[in-house]
């Protein structure tokens, strides 16, 4: 019944997070989206200008945190939940918050994320049109010190880059900016030793140390 309740990007998102919470039944989650589940909302504001009634199972699920309050009843997991969204930073703000969790002492955090195209009305506040699709991915974290350890730092934008250990992939290959920060954490010693993600007047530096 939980299962119907969910369109695809909620199954998308729960399917990656029951991937990667099996090994980890005590982690804390993040569930992190840019947009959440807009078209949702689209449909109430629809049915609301129509003057039609309004679902409230729908109305529950519009709101950012229901894909993570549904996973929490399903597995039955009193352990922390958050909701992120910081638009285009979305998934660095995840991983902020899953480090300041992690250097508060808990032993793994597990981050989520998870987004899909802006539906038709909304399209022009996505300056990615046409380039994004349905994804979710999901990963564990744990504090490291030792040579596999990965950095994320932010910088002013302005500020001049120091020339990459190695090629960089390129910024217009059509992925969504979450999808390139997966990228950089699953190639390993075979990719580039850092990533860095402008947005506005910041820069946002993923290192991994070798």
């Amino acid at each position: 019944m939980m299962r119907r309740r969910v369109d695809r990007l909620g199954r998308i998102a729960l399917q990656a997070s029951y991937q990667a919470h099996v090994d980890a039944p005590d982690a804390p989650v993040l569930f992190a989206s840019r947009y959440g589940d807009l078209g949702r909302s689209v449909e109430l504001l629809t049915q609301l200008a129509r003057s039609e009634p309004l679902s409230p199972t729908s109305f529950s699920l519009s709101v950012h945190n229901a894909i993570g309050a549904l996973y929490s009843i399903a597995r039955g997991d009193p352990s922390s939940y958050g909701a992120i969204a910081a638009g285009e930073e979305t998934v660095e703000a995840a991983f902020t918050e899953a480090c300041g969790l992690l250097a508060d002492g808990v032993p793994r955090v597990m981050v989520v994320i998870y987004d899909e195209p802006v539906p038709a009305p909304l399209q022009h506040f996505s300056e990615s049109q046409g380039l994004e699709f349905p994804h979710a991915w999901a990963c564990l974290l744990a504090a490291s010190t030792g040579a596999d350890a990965l950095h994320l730092g932010c910088h002013a934008g302005t500020q001049a880059a120091e020339a990459p250990e190695a090629p960089e992939p390129p910024e217009t290959d059509g992925l969504p900016a979450d999808l390139r920060a997966l990228r950089f954490l699953v190639t390993g010693a075979a990719g580039a030793s850092r990533w860095e993600h402008p947005v506005g007047a910041r820069r946002w530096r993923w290192e991994r140390h070798a």
